[in-house]
């Protein structure tokens, strides 16, 4: 028995070894839940009072607060938002021209895909849940706002990949995240409002084929924190 445990630490060690120097432990084992296309909603909870985040109870410091939205004129230029994982910034554009600019915090818990994708869905407001409570990692994110998710081709909608507003955090320019893309809140209200698909009076919709998402290009490799 004696003559075993050398070779069980040494696999440990290797093992330990090969899962950080990947994508990490945490990335591994704590990624971002996936959701139920058919069954998700857009429905606030009244009653809650605040979240839990890497283990830890948060009271809400704004998640119910309302913004003035600054709502940009009708274009005919085709809409498209960048995702600069390297520089943690998020870019809008109505044609060649640049509208908005805001921080956002990606991936650290959980890897965020690159690529390119179609917004699916707009949800004003939508539960989040997951992560590891063994790893310190589990989150429960009661009426997280202006939830836009988005997929493609190899990220299926399941997948609850998105960008959405932020009230457990503020440390926006540094990943954060199980995946999705942490935004300021009233920016993310801006862009909610500005995005497709219209939300036609709404306060949420689904994507259709006569009233499609917009198209979001991720690119870059988020700094490891």
């Amino acid at each position: 028995m004696q003559r075993l445990k050398f070779p069980i630490i040494l696999v440990s060690f290797l093992l330990i070894a090969f899962l950080a120097g990947t994508s990490g432990i945490l990335q591994r084992f704590s990624s971002q839940a996936t959701v139920d296309p058919k069954t998700i909603t857009s429905q606030f909870d009244a009653t809650a009072t605040g979240a839990v985040f890497n283990n830890r109870w948060r009271a809400f410091p704004y998640a119910t607060e309302e913004y003035a939205y600054h709502v940009l004129g009708e274009t005919s230029e085709p809409k498209r938002i960048e995702v600069d994982l390297t520089n943690q910034r998020l870019y809008a554009y109505e044609g060649d021209r640049r509208v908005f600019d805001f921080l956002i915090s990606s991936g650290k818990w959980g890897r965020t895909p690159t690529g390119t994708f179609r917004i699916w869905t707009k949800l004003r407001y939508t539960k989040m849940e997951g992560g590891s409570k063994v790893l310190g990692t589990y989150y429960y994110l009661p009426n997280v706002p202006f939830v836009m998710y988005f997929y493609n081709d190899e990220i299926p909608k399941w997948r609850g990949f998105g960008l959405h507003g932020t009230y457990w955090h503020s440390n926006f320019g540094h990943p954060m995240s199980h995946g999705c893309i942490n935004m300021r809140t009233e920016e993310a209200g801006q862009l909610y409002y500005w995005s497709q698909p219209d939300l036609r009076g709404k306060g949420s919709i689904l994507s259709s084929a006569d009233n499609l998402g917009t198209t979001v290009v991720i690119y870059g490799e988020a700094p490891v924190m």
